[in-house]
């Protein structure tokens, strides 16, 4: 496995609505995200910042959730009703800055 650490940035004001979708998130992205080798995936948000933290284990070989090249339309049409809410691209695919690991303990 590999770890992936991310953060994104959500909009002022567009917080509980960000919460509300995730719990609510569609069967079929959940599946997915899965089939495409991607486990152990979590999002934080920092209030002070409006940033996101996102950290995901993904299968030796497999893409991060956030690599645009391999998003299936499952993926782009999240990325489509989430634009609202986040900093995004042009091609509706959220502003994601990876992390470089520092540390890490097993």
């Amino acid at each position: 496995m590999k770890r992936f650490a991310f953060k994104m940035f959500l909009k002022p004001g567009c917080e509980e609505e960000y919460e509300r979708r995730h719990a609510a998130l569609w069967p079929e992205l959940i599946r997915q995200i899965k089939e495409a080798g991607v486990q152990n995936y979590s999002i934080y948000w920092d209030r002070d910042t409006n940033i996101l933290f996102g950290y995901q284990e993904v299968a030796e070989g497999a893409s991060n959730t956030q690599d645009v090249s391999a998003a299936d339309a499952v993926t782009l049409r999240w990325w489509e009703y989430m634009k609202d809410l986040m900093q995004t691209h042009p091609d509706n695919s959220p502003v994601t800055v990876p992390l470089r690991e520092v540390f890490h303990l097993d």
